[in-house]
């Protein structure tokens, strides 16, 4: 990684930047797209950083958006010449922010006409870096040193940088587990001490790092997050998780440890991670031991409780809460017999078709973070679902009301009322087409509505 990089950044942004040259202003890509461009990694964003205030931006573009013009951000649009789409680039002055009073954001900001000003402010060196084509990467705290050695270091005194904005706790370890690297110690001593500034930090801002930090290659990051003090300020039932030991057969870690290992095995989805970390969260409150060793009855029912609450208080939407409560309720399912093909199709039933494929996910992920006890009969218990799953999907069997092959209204033609009882006898005829899938014909099903009322 010489200094002599060369950055190939979309044409717009070298248009931006080229025009606000000519006019007398400095002005560079900065920040995270720097640092992903010079690790070969394709951009999310292109910032821009300028000498430029906010009005002498706008005055030199035609289309431009007030994004956060207080902090001197301006967001200039330009037409994208291959695809014809609009595209919008932020523009950011030069500043320095004034005093911090609640870990979160400045009093005031004050632009300067100092690159290197500007860059003091940043959290972490290899996020303070700014490229042009004229000048190739400018690199005060070295940022690419620190890409070289795989280390997240705060940009001067670690300290300052999470007394200005506590958030940057969190996003050391987040950024720490999306390129794999380490923290370097005196950034990591600053965080032990601070982590409690997280606190005054939005939940909404916290569940956004939490959420990156999950779903990249390397969520056992999470354990950082617990030995530097994090988790017990944002996420203390992970904490608790960390700190009960598992002594029962068909376990070799602490509850937290298996949680890690389990999340490490699942896809990198939203859903998934979160329900991984999620699925055995009420195991500290649900402990039991005698002889035989540690119990934990009703961890799933009570996990249902403690994962939708957890995920309110980190204000996640409703599909996801949804999603993660079903698969925390269904993920010990199958644990010990394999159910035979008709218990399985009532149990597909219950959990809904749609939940089967990450079910199947999250059971063997658990599996492969339990104890070598059984686990080649477990995996393969695992297979036997799938095939009955592609059975099932297969022949279209009928797993809900809506699958039947009658409906409410086809009832009420031959004579029931609406009400309850209408209700019931689709439930009783779904019961039976779930012991006998061949039974879901009209005719046969109408015959059957006839007989029970007859009886």
């Amino acid at each position: 990684m010489e200094n002599k990089i060369v950055i190939c950044m979309p044409k717009a942004a070298r248009v931006i930047i080229e025009k606000l040259n000519k006019n007398g202003h400095e002005a560079y890509i900065v920040g995270g797209c720097v640092r992903d461009a010079i690790l070969g990694k394709e951009p999310d964003d292109w910032d821009i950083t300028t000498s430029a205030k906010p009005e002498e931006v706008k005055a030199l573009f035609r289309r431009t958006v007030d994004t956060g013009i207080q902090h001197g951000t301006v967001t200039v649009v330009m037409k994208n010449e291959e695809t014809g789409d609009l595209e919008g680039y932020e523009v950011t002055t030069y500043r320095v922010d004034g005093k911090y009073e609640d870990h979160r954001r400045p009093t005031e900001v004050t632009f300067t006409a100092s690159l290197i000003e500007d860059m003091k402010r940043r959290d972490f060196t290899i996020n303070a870096m700014a490229y042009n084509d004229t000048e190739g990467v400018i690199d005060h705290f070295d940022g690419i040193g620190d890409l070289e050695r795989k280390v997240i270091r705060c940009v001067g005194v670690p300290t300052e940088r999470f007394d200005e904005d506590a958030l940057r706790i969190l996003r050391a370890v987040r950024f720490s587990a999306q390129l794999d690297f380490v923290i370097d110690e005196e950034t990591k001593s600053a965080i032990r001490n601070q982590a409690q500034f997280l606190k005054d930090i939005s939940a909404e801002r916290i569940q956004v790092e939490l959420d990156k930090l999950l779903r990249s290659n390397h969520p056992e990051k999470m354990r950082d997050a617990y030995q530097m003090g994090i988790t017990k300020i944002v996420l203390p039932e992970f904490d608790a998780m960390m700190e009960t030991e598992q002594n029962h057969v068909h376990h070799m870690y602490s509850v937290g440890e298996h949680t890690i290992r389990v999340m490490q095995e699942v896809p990198a989805t939203r859903q998934l991670r979160w329900a991984a970390l999620l699925h055995d969260i009420a195991k500290p409150r649900t402990k039991t031991s005698d002889e035989k060793g540690d119990h934990f009855y009703g961890h799933n029912q009570m996990g249902v409780e403690m994962a939708e609450k957890i995920l309110r208080r980190l204000k996640f939407d409703n599909d996801t809460i949804a999603k993660v409560k079903r698969l925390v309720l269904w993920h010990d399912y199958g644990m010990g017999e394999c159910p035979s093909l008709r218990s399985f199709r009532k149990s597909l039933s219950k959990m809904g078709a749609d939940l089967f494929p990450e079910y199947a996910h999250i059971k063997r992920a658990d599996t492969l973070a339990q104890s070598m006890y059984l686990r080649e009969e477990k995996l393969a218990n695992l297979e036997i679902l799938k095939g009955y799953y592609a059975q099932i999907l297969e022949a279209q069997q009928c797993l809900s009301l809506k699958d039947l092959a009658v409906t409410g209204k086809d009832l009420m033609e031959h004579g029931m009322q609406p009400g309850k009882e209408l209700g019931e006898m689709l439930s009783y005829l779904l019961e039976q087409v779930l012991e006998n899938p061949e039974l879901n014909e009209k005719d046969t099903l109408l015959e059957m509505v006839k007989e029970r009322l007859n009886s």
